[in-house]
């Protein structure tokens, strides 16, 4: 089963497959984006998974650094360095970087702003209030709220127009120094989905990749049998469903039960910003995309975590008007008590929680 995994080791393991091929699987701690990467594959040879192991983790370190906002690397113009540089000079960049913010770009139209990754002032200032609110909460402390006057001055720095992209000359400019770019609502599934793409260019076709609960399968299961993805309770650690398919998809989740702080308010504030408040959204405790690209997946989880139910159904359709061939569907949780998800035709309560789905999972789910 392929579940998220928080295991602190990075030993392989294997295990005989249905196929006659051997099935491994590895992890990494420290491969980017601080999180967990897992590859599993089954494959007739060690060597070879070894080495797609070894590619998928240095990608993954590739694309953590490409796409970093914090910290400068010798020889790489990155996200910061194109940050530092608003106001001043566009930067020259990779393809990769092009091509994400592109992707981001439509996103952010499919959604009719929500998605929006030049909103990297008004996150800079949550981030620091909620990282220091991190450490004030370990020492049995209440941590600070920014102000609204603060956080509407940092919201006003925002906007695509203000963003130059040349493909021509590779370069990316940002001609108002006070915006800048965040990409944490993309990057973890673009750079998941490039590793799916390069390792399947080589051959793969059995193997899972598992970044920090960003599930990408790629191919069937060797043993014919289907994918199975532990989905969690997010207001608790144990799993309310799996959902299983099979062949090539993502499944990712955006939840509030990660990277959060609790203020001087009593109320927890965790990390994914709705741009029409200016606060951390409050629709739903998790969002979760299945859908074959897992860039895609990341990008409409965060999307519609700050949005209604009709507001998501209506950019899940702009999505699918552009990509006619694409399915996506939609698993959301929300308090029992909340009349967010009372239109959706599939729903369930559990707990103290109301599920919903889209029709597309109805014979893909097993509960409990």
């Amino acid at each position: 089963m392929l579940c998220s995994c928080t295991s602190s080791t990075a030993s392989a393991s294997a295990s005989p497959s249905d196929s006659g091929l051997q099935t491994y699987q590895n992890v990494s701690v420290d491969a980017g984006f601080d999180t967990v990467l897992v590859y599993q594959e089954a494959t007739d040879s060690k060597d070879l998974f070894d080495t797609h192991f070894n590619e998928a983790v240095d990608l993954f370190k590739y694309y953590n650094n490409l796409f970093d906002i914090y910290n400068n690397y010798d020889g790489l113009n990155n996200l910061k360095t194109i940050n530092d540089n608003a106001g001043i000079a566009p930067v020259t960049v990779s393809s990769d970087i092009i091509d994400m913010l592109k992707k981001a770009k439509q996103f952010y139209e499919y959604s009719n702003g929500e998605f929006d990754v030049t909103m990297g002032s008004l996150l800079k200032v949550w981030h620091k209030y909620r990282e220091e609110g991190i450490t004030k909460n370990e020492d049995g402390e209440q941590g600070d709220l920014p102000s609204d006057e603060e956080l509407s001055e940092a919201a006003s720095y925002k906007g695509w127009d203000y963003i130059q992209i040349d493909e021509e000359a590779s370069t990316v400019y940002i001609t108002d120094p006070n915006v800048s770019l965040d990409v944490g609502g993309i990057a973890k599934g673009y750079a998941t989905e490039k590793i799916a793409d390069q390792l399947q260019s080589e051959g793969v076709v059995h193997a899972a990749i598992n970044a920090g609960g960003n599930n990408r399968t790629l191919g069937d299961k060797a043993d014919g049998t289907t994918w199975n993805v532990r989905i969690q309770n997010p207001t608790g650690s144990d799993n309310l469903m799996v959902v299983s398919e099979s062949g090539e998809e993502s499944f990712v989740t955006s939840g509030d039960y990660e990277r959060y702080y609790t203020a001087t308010d009593g109320n927890r504030y965790h990390h994914i910003i709705d741009p029409s408040t200016n606060y951390p959204a409050s629709y739903y405790h998790s969002v979760t995309i299945v859908t074959k690209d897992s860039g895609t997946a990341d990008c409409l989880s965060t999307t519609l975590f700050t949005m209604s139910y009709e507001e998501g159904l209506a950019t899940i359709e702009a999505y699918k008007a552009a990509n006619p061939d694409t399915d996506v569907d939609v698993i959301w949780m929300a308090d029992k008590d909340s009349d967010v998800l009372k239109d959706c035709p599939n729903s369930k309560v559990v707990g103290d929680l109301y599920i919903a789905w889209t029709d597309g999972l109805n014979d893909h789910i097993t509960w409990g």
